[in-house]
């Protein structure tokens, strides 16, 4: 018989555990940075990765996965091409879902927002601290648009390397970060027999509300 892994055992402590309204905190991002913290330190893969959701001007909808780079009171902040689809659709509109979603841990949390683009000298900031790699590729795909060939691609990278050979690679123009400012953010904590907790934060302006609702 197998022996259940870390990742299992802390699976049923918290299906066991459950989600209590009143052991929450007061703030939204308190909660999500306790839950995030404990699925870093079980190992699960990219635990900062969440599943963003727009709506293109014409209606159709859109989600990828992207890496949350930053969380604060003020909102999470992702980074991604300005001329892609999902810059595309928050530019026609710009609320937006985000979804982290720990499988192996039975939880997730969808956060309901609007999307900005963060100050440029931020954007900056965190290009910089980028592997070289990393800046390569942002400054050399045309994020979402229709590639001949994959040997176009490397043939820009290359000529970028070559151009910025010994020198720093500046943060391209239609590269940068957003930031999405909640306006409530839902907390689901599976449970057994399929009676999960759903807790919501939602937003009134001058503080939190927070609901239970049906699973």
């Amino acid at each position: 018989m197998t022996e259940p892994t870390a990742i299992d055992r802390l699976r049923e402590r918290l299906q066991t555990q459950g989600l209590r309204r009143r052991d929450l905190p007061a703030r939204p991002i308190e909660l999500w940075q306790s839950w995030y913290d404990e699925a870093h330190r079980s190992g699960l893969y990219e635990s900062n990765a969440m599943i963003v959701s727009t709506v293109d001007a014409d209606g159709t909808p859109s989600s990828r996965n992207v890496l949350c780079k930053g969380a604060d009171d003020n909102g999470f902040v992702f980074f991604t091409n300005y001329l892609s689809r999902k810059a595309q659709a928050m530019a026609a509109e710009p609320r937006v879902s985000l979804l982290f979603s720990w499988h192996q841990i039975a939880r997730q949390v969808i956060v309901s927002g609007v999307a900005a683009p963060i100050p440029r000298a931020d954007s900056e900031a965190y290009f910089a601290s980028r592997s070289r790699g990393a800046q390569l590729s942002a400054a050399a795909s045309e994020q979402s648009q229709v590639l001949d060939s994959r040997d176009e691609l490397e043939k820009r990278v290359a000529e970028l390397s070559e151009r910025y050979a010994g020198v720093d690679i500046p943060c391209p123009p239609h590269w940068g970060g957003y930031r999405v400012r909640p306006a409530a953010v839902e907390f689901w904590q599976g449970r057994q027999n399929r009676l999960h907790d759903r807790l919501r934060y939602r937003s009134t302006g001058d503080g939190w509300v927070i609901e239970r609702l049906n699973p």
